[in-house]
């Protein structure tokens, strides 16, 4: 099959109908090609319908070493290498001391922490062959806080965190942008507004405006990086 050639190819991982589309969408605004990466096929799919050729469904579990591998596999072979990695995988907050089975506190702490790592350690070559790139972290409030009820989500954004510290430190001289950011509140999406019906005082993060906050990070200048950025509602509290 044929690589197309024009514009960056960028991967997201952890591509729901919330910031994950908003992303996608910004994403291929910018003329970029995108491999998108969710456990479900369903959504991925209908989004790589509505984009077109400029996006490529890749149903993934990023907490499997051999399915990220694989992915990674078939976004080169059908656009190219990969210049832009955005780790966004979510998914429950629960897991604690109290559990009685470790399954869903391995799971959280395996797509989130092990999962980002994975995707990073896929797309580090490209990047260094192409001399450039970004990896952009999803970050929350419990990456800077830990969370009562929510040790496990809590311990897994600590580790993305430092993760992006660590390989910022290796990867800035050799002209890759690590970032992180930190999402300090909720983000208006149709789940939100299904499971919490939040009221419409209620001060929300809208996911095109974080998308757009991701794309600067992308496009900023080498001369002047930014390594982590915090974003929230004019009105919302600071990391409560």
């Amino acid at each position: 099959m044929t690589v197309r050639k024009q514009g960056r190819v960028a991967i997201v991982v952890g591509v729901g109908p919330g910031l994950g589309a908003a992303l996608v969408r910004k994403l291929a605004k910018e003329g970029c090609s995108i491999g998108m990466f969710a456990r479900s096929p369903e959504f991925i799919g209908e989004l790589a319908a509505e984009l077109g050729a400029d996006a490529l469904a890749v149903p993934t579990d990023v907490s499997d070493i051999k399915q990220v591998a694989a992915g990674f596999r078939k976004v080169r072979r059908q656009l190219g290498l990969v210049e832009i990695l955005i780790a966004h995988a979510s998914g429950s907050v629960g897991g604690g001391p109290n559990e009685n089975h470790t399954g869903p506190i391995r799971a959280i702490m395996a797509r989130r922490g092990l999962g980002a790592f994975l995707c990073a350690r896929e797309a580090v070559p490209d990047m260094v062959k192409l001399g450039a790139g970004a990896i952009v972290f999803t970050g929350a409030t419990s990456s800077v806080r830990g969370r009562g009820g929510a040790v496990a989500f809590s311990s897994a954004k600590f580790a993305v965190r430092g993760l992006a510290q660590s390989l910022a430190v290796e990867l800035w001289p050799k002209g890759i942008h690590v970032a992180h950011v930190i999402i300090d509140g909720v983000i208006d999406t149709p789940s939100v507004h299904r499971t919490y019906k939040p009221s419409a005082r209620e001060p929300l993060l809208k996911p095109d405006a974080i998308a757009e906050a991701y794309w600067s990070l992308i496009e900023q200048d080498r001369s002047a990086w930014t390594l982590e950025i915090d974003l929230r509602p004019h009105k919302e509290a600071f990391f409560e």
